[in-house]
């Protein structure tokens, strides 16, 4: 039984070029980005590698961008015979989760992300909400004071991603924001750092969004899936197809529970993490939940290369 966990980054990890490495090297991955140009109508893999960087950072391009990168990744992986006994993704990185679990169909995935992307965009007026990511003060301290900026300022901020035990991130209202922040830093926190985001995820404000996506979802077909996927919303395994479709419109409005997934995984038996896709924010993520986990990943040839080595290297010691 393998104790392989993949982890799938979601928003923030894009960079122009991603993926560009995978599809000249290796045909499964190439495969990849043609399918998603087809099911989207446009040149996705055009702008993963070539950009405009300011078109790949808006959120309808992103979220099917980094499932595509991860995606392509994950198909590489199980071409060398790289296979996961569970999976979990942050945000959009759920879906890529559950495309390679086999919940539903890549090119079903990327079409959805494509929408969840603009139904966020959409669904609060620019300028309106913000983000900020509060440094060294408790989860459950930083809860308390968003509902006392909520109180003050007669409107939403809440926790978004509980990421690591010193970082989490709230996210409403932009005053609310701003007001929350202020107290954080006045309860001791280390630092406030406002995102530069372009609207307020996982919070009520993004209930329009997760309404419109529960129709898209209504088109979705969902399969069992051949692994556990940690769902962000609950810190919960899914493993039937009928869970799928509720976990992902709530968690549009809920917060990313990212450190309960991780020790969800720990518990389930994971001892090996491979971070599935571009950047590693979420290796990063797992120094400060967890320096003793061994935390590997794959975004190109190169970062392959050493997984495959490491994961060698563990099979004979």
């Amino acid at each position: 039984m393998s104790n392989i966990a993949f982890l799938f980054p979601g928003q923030g990890s894009q960079t122009v070029g991603m993926g560009r490495d995978l599809a000249e090297k290796f045909p499964v991955a190439k495969a990849v980005f043609e399918e998603a140009d087809d099911a989207l109508g446009y040149s996705l893999s055009a702008l993963c590698f070539d950009g405009p960087e300011e078109q790949l950072k808006q959120t309808e391009y992103t979220q099917p961008a980094i499932l595509t990168v991860s995606v392509a990744a994950a198909r590489v992986l199980a071409e060398h015979g790289i296979t996961a006994s569970f999976a979990a993704g942050h945000s959009l990185g759920e879906y890529s989760a559950h495309v390679a679990a086999g919940t539903f169909s890549f090119a079903d995935a990327v079409r959805t992300v494509r929408s969840r992307g603009q139904f966020m965009q959409d669904a609060v007026p620019e300028g309106k909400g913000g983000m900020a990511a509060i440094l060294g003060l408790d989860a459950a301290r930083i809860g308390e004071l968003c509902q006392q900026a909520s109180d003050e300022m007669n409107c939403i901020v809440a926790p978004a991603n509980l990421n690591a035990p010193e970082q989490t991130v709230i996210s409403g209202d932009a005053v609310a924001v701003a007001r929350a922040s202020e107290l954080c830093k006045e309860a001791g926190a280390k630092r406030a750092v406002t995102l530069a985001v372009s609207a307020p995820f996982h919070c009520k404000l993004m209930e329009p969004a997760a309404d419109k996506l529960a129709s898209e979802l209504e088109r979705v077909i969902f399969n069992d899936p051949t692994m556990p996927v940690a769902s962000n919303v609950d810190a919960r395994f899914v493993s039937r197809s009928t869970e799928v479709r509720d976990c992902l419109i709530r968690q549009v409005t809920g917060a990313v529970r990212w450190v309960e997934c991780i020790a969800l995984l720990k518990e389930a038996g994971a001892t090996t993490f491979v971070e599935v896709g571009p950047g590693k924010v979420l290796s990063g993520l797992m120094r400060q939940i967890d320096r003793a986990q061994t935390m590997l990943n794959v975004e190109d040839a190169a970062s392959l290369e050493k997984t495959l080595a490491a994961l060698a290297e563990s099979k004979t010691t």
